[in-house]
């Protein structure tokens, strides 16, 4: 079946002349929730329709003073003016009664419906409506002057109270073509993309009417329709229910069923393209077709589903004419489809090999040199200063950790002084000359393992290990410089997810082995203390022959032979529990003898909070206590605040759990193309200067991007902000 105006769209030139990111990141192109109704329009040729925001009027107050209310609203999901409270629900799913659409095809089919109706403002529309032959001139200025008057909406400005916003009816048509000052300010139409249109449902209940009246309007060019809609969008829709009052006939989920039929991107599809009754009947009815029925008494109807993270595709809900349009393209040469019915992906021009000798790399400098001023001047952004701070301690406590395990693995010879100062030249170096500088480098878990290997090799092979390090830096700052200059880096294409999760859960692994490894030895060092074991760092204080309080016995940890002697006093001793010590005259001395500290239990304790401090923080994001912004910053920074409380916990107690051991001197011994080099020249440097190994971080960089990235401010409620870039 051709729709009019069909045969005029030519699917091979719908793209021509269209700047290439303009099909990716123009206005309003972002990525839906279901990810696949702007995609199909897109892929098949098919031109993008505008976002259609639905509001529902709902006519309340007869048979004494008639009012119009704001009760619902639609983008992709439904919100309900929750009155009491004073505010809109949370965005949910809707559910209908199956009675409902039943009641809205008879009424639709028995009713009213202008297609392509000329009206250029509120007034028109409402006439040309109300020109009815069942309707007598009273009855059709009774139905005028309600149609007419300015509804309440709740308008949640920035402000704690809600603004409801209503007119005296004497008013109704005083200027009702201007929106009024509280639609523009509201804070919803930051949220709608430019160029999104509106559709009016008006529903109620209308005791002098003695049949019902039915009436679906599609404009021909959208117009404002004052302030029968909340927000000053050009109407595309306008739909009336009005009827008295009959048992089992609910106007208001008649209402309901057709916004909720307006918001679904399959009938609104065939809705603007109808050319007469049959063609809406039709859409309607395929709408039904994928109706899924819940039996009654199994599930609570007033329960709201939350809307899904991802919905499944669409393709197989395509309408007959979408499906045309797909076949003709189909007919014209367009690419094969894979079973999931998407085209395939074509490689990005960074990923192409041009077949010279450091062809890529050279691809990789020119690319980059004119984004590199704006590497220096984005910077300047506000959002940039709160990553540099995030980035900054991530760093931090990634060169503490690794260069703490480090300087253990290769007994001093690396430690945390070396971690810092090669995370500065490194990273500083790669951020400056690399092409993707949000990439972060430092040391990693399988870093790490080979640096231990490698000390244990030339260890056991009898072997300088910083002069061996050296000259395994440069066989692999080679290979390397072997990969940038045959553009090995195009093969990233043929990886998978599962070969980013494998290396993640192998990261993963290694941490929490050498927490765990750490945590043990911690128990071996110091034995955690059963009931009258000496106190580790009590001194028992006891007068000498003489009468001189002079002799200093330490109390030995357990399963230690040492005896330590702070003075002249008697070596052979017996080692006294602070107990013992002061039932034979002594004193106990020392932090450790009131409050025997058990300094492995301790430092499990503070261990366990602060992961669970972190991994509480990490949640808060997706919470509903705080502000989004707050939680935002709880979230990006659980770990540094839980480092920070345990240290606090630590300081404030006072006990002599195990410290990092840092040095005060520093000792030295004997685009994808451009970063491998820049990685190798860097391994070559490292090496050359005993410093540790970078590498890209795969946890730091994915958060050091994420912070920084750009989200639409236009998105429905309850949809996910569309990805627009990094900044």
């Amino acid at each position: 079946m051709k729709l009019p105006g069909q045969e005029e769209f030519d699917v091979s030139s719908a793209y021509e002349n269209v700047p290439t990111g303009e099909l990716v990141s123009g206005p309003g192109s972002g990525p839906s929730s279901d990810g696949s109704s702007d995609t199909d329009s897109r892929e098949l040729g098919v031109p993008k329709d505008p976002l259609l925001f639905i509001q529902l009027n709902e006519l309340l107050g007869w048979p004494e003073a008639l009012k119009w209310r704001e009760t619902g609203r639609w983008v992709l999901f439904e919100e309900k003016l929750e009155v009491g409270a004073g505010r809109w629900s949370a965005p949910h799913v809707p559910t209908l009664a199956l009675p409902s659409l039943q009641q809205l095809r008879s009424l639709l089919a028995e009713g009213l419906v202008l297609l392509d109706c000329p009206a250029q403002s509120l007034l028109e529309l409402v006439e040309q409506v109300t020109r009815l032959e069942s309707l007598s001139l009273e009855l059709r200025g009774q139905l005028q002057s309600l149609l007419l008057q300015r509804p309440q909406h709740l308008i949640q400005t920035t402000s704690t109270r809600p603004c409801w916003r209503s007119a005296d009816p004497r008013q109704a048509f005083h200027d009702e073509e201007a929106p009024l000052k509280e639609q523009c300010q509201n804070p919803l139409r930051q949220k709608l993309p430019p160029g999104a249109e509106a559709g009016a449902v008006l529903a109620g209940e209308l005791g002098f009417l003695a049949q019902p009246l039915g009436a679906f309007v599609r404009l021909q060019d959208p117009v404002v329709l004052g302030s029968l809609i909340e927000v000053p969008l050009p109407s595309r829709f306008f739909c009336l229910f009005l009827g008295p009052p009959t048992l089992g006939r609910s106007y208001h989920e008649m209402g309901r069923a057709v916004a909720i039929l307006l918001s679904d991107p399959q009938f609104q599809w065939s809705a603007r393209r109808a050319s007469n009754l049959h063609d809406l009947l039709a859409a309607l009815d395929a709408f039904l077709e994928d109706v899924i029925v819940l039996p009654p008494h199994r599930w609570d109807p007033t329960a709201r589903m939350p809307p899904p993270k991802c919905l499944p595709s669409q393709h197989k809900r395509l309408p007959s004419q979408m499906r045309e349009v797909k076949d003709l393209s189909a007919r014209r040469g367009a690419p094969a489809e894979d079973k999931h019915g998407h085209p395939p992906h074509a490689p990005s021009p960074e990923l192409r090999r041009t077949g010279r000798l450091f062809g890529g790399l050279v691809q990789d400098v020119r690319r980059k040199a004119s984004w590199y001023p704006s590497d220096f001047l984005d910077a300047l952004h506000p959002q940039c200063f709160s990553a540099v701070l995030y980035i900054y301690l991530a760093t931090i406590t990634n060169a503490i950790t690794f260069g703490g395990l480090l300087g253990e693995a290769t007994d001093g010879a690396q430690g945390v002084l070396e971690s810092f100062l090669g995370t500065a030249v490194a990273g500083a170096a790669f951020c400056l000359m690399a092409g993707q500088p949000l990439t972060i480098l430092s040391s990693t878990g399988p870093v790490l393992v080979f640096e231990r290997l490698l000390f244990s090799f030339s260890r056991d092979y009898s072997l300088d290990y910083l002069p061996f390090r050296l000259w395994v830096g440069i066989w692999v700052a080679t290979f390397c410089l072997v990969l940038v200059a045959t553009e090995a880096s195009v093969l990233v294409r043929y990886f998978t997810r599962f070969t980013e999760e494998g290396f993640c859960a192998l990261i993963s692994l290694i941490f929490i082995y050498d927490a765990v490894s750490k945590m043990l030895s911690l128990t071996r060092a110091y034995p955690i203390q059963g009931p009258g074991s000496p106190a580790y760092g009590c001194f028992c204080q006891y007068p000498d022959s003489g009468g001189n309080e002079s002799q200093w016995i330490r109390t030995k940890p357990k399963d230690s032979d040492d005896i330590i002697s702070m003075d002249l006093g008697l070596v052979n001793a017996s080692l006294l529990p602070p107990p013992e010590c002061a039932r034979r005259g002594g004193r106990p001395r020392g932090p450790g003898c009131h409050t025997v500290p058990d300094i492995a239990l301790f430092s499990l304790l503070l261990f366990l909070t602060s992961f669970l401090f972190a991994m509480a923080l990490k949640h808060v994001k997706t919470s509903r206590f705080f502000p989004s912004m707050m939680r935002k910053v709880l979230s990006d920074f659980s770990s540094v605040l839980a480092i920070l409380l345990g240290c606090g916990l630590d300081a404030f107690l006072g006990l002599a759990t195990p410290k990092l051991m840092v040095p005060r001197e520093f000792k030295k011994g004997a685009g994808f193309h451009l970063d491998l080099f820049c990685v190798a020249m860097l391994m070559l440097l490292t090496s050359v200067l005993g410093l540790p190994w970078y590498v890209s971080t795969t946890v730091i960089s994915l958060a050091h991007m994420d912070s920084l990235r750009r989200e639409s401010r236009a998105c429905a409620p309850g949809e996910a902000p569309s990805f627009l870039g990094i900044r």
